[in-house]
């Protein structure tokens, strides 16, 4: 298997992490002969656009980044033959961790040059693509401070922005059409997922499948605010699944409503806001991860 890489690297991935791992891919990749260029990045845009040169070029994408630089990959590459690596140096890497990627630099590299290829889903709200879990209601409080957040470092930033956001937190109203299926809900948030996890782990979908051609969503209703976080804790290792208090639905178009706008966030990023529509597009993204 013979693959020439791009290497896409956001410099301002949790704080400078993808920088710092550059070196050790570069090792990597000389030492097992695979050709490769690197770009840095400056923005979302300018990414897109060099994953859409790799892939007129017939290279590999390998992407040096957390979660928020993927979506933009992955509307490029959807559809193409080039594949998409990832090197995890996000705060979450919740792409990399559903898909079994070492968070190793050098292992992930090694990989990169050495793994198979899978087809996976790319999900969309309003057409702007995610890969994990967008989400909104008190998601969307929560990761509005989670990205404002400067002194908090790692995963506890995202609980962090949760104990923040519940203080100031009020119930909302929901609507969510599931294929036409009308649901009315009050509560805390809605999360429609083509993958399992988000927030550094949080198992909140751990029925999803990011090649079945469908979206699994979860709805957290209303309960008191100390019960809600114990569930939030729960999603760590997926013990909230039997929790009266939430509501599992999947299907294939999503359409999603509430009281008050609401910014949507996906793979951390805000990428929407309520009223939204959310598609899924089957296995039209090549990645590499382990068998």
């Amino acid at each position: 298997m013979s693959r020439r890489f791009a290497l896409l690297v956001n410099p301002a991935s949790a704080g400078g992490k993808a920088l710092k791992a550059l070196p050790a891919v570069h090792e990597a990749l000389d030492r097992l002969g695979a050709p490769h260029r690197t770009a840095i990045t400056r923005s979302t845009e300018h990414a897109a656009e060099e994953a859409a040169r790799a892939a007129e070029r017939g290279e590999t994408v390998a992407a040096l980044s957390g979660d928020g630089l993927l979506r933009p990959l992955a509307g490029a590459l959807k559809g193409t033959g080039s594949a998409l690596a990832v090197i995890p140096c996000g705060r979450g890497n919740d792409l990399a961790r559903v898909l079994g990627i070492p968070t190793d630099p050098t292992a992930a590299a090694e990989l990169a040059v050495q793994g198979p290829e899978r087809l996976i889903d790319v999900a969309n709200v309003d057409g702007t693509p995610f890969l994990g879990i967008a989400s909104f209601g008190f998601d969307s409080d929560a990761s509005r401070i989670a990205n404002a957040a400067k002194l908090v470092r790692g995963n506890a930033v995202y609980l962090y922005a949760a104990l923040r956001a519940l203080a100031a937190w009020k119930p909302a109203a929901f609507s969510v059409i599931v294929d036409e299926e009308r649901h009315e809900v009050t509560g805390y948030s809605v999360a429609v997922g083509n993958s399992k996890a988000y927030g550094g782990g949080m198992f909140v979908l751990p029925q999803a499948e990011l090649d079945d051609g469908q979206l699994d969503v979860l709805i957290s209703k209303q309960a008191s605010k100390l019960t809600f976080l114990r569930g939030v804790l729960d999603t760590f290792k997926g013990a909230h699944v039997d929790s009266p208090n939430v509501q599992f639905l999947r299907g294939a178009v999503i359409e999603v409503a509430s009281d008050r706008p609401f910014v949507i966030y996906g793979d951390g990023d805000p990428i929407g806001a309520t009223p939204a529509t959310m598609r899924v597009e089957q296995r039209v993204l090549r990645v590499i991860a382990p068998a």
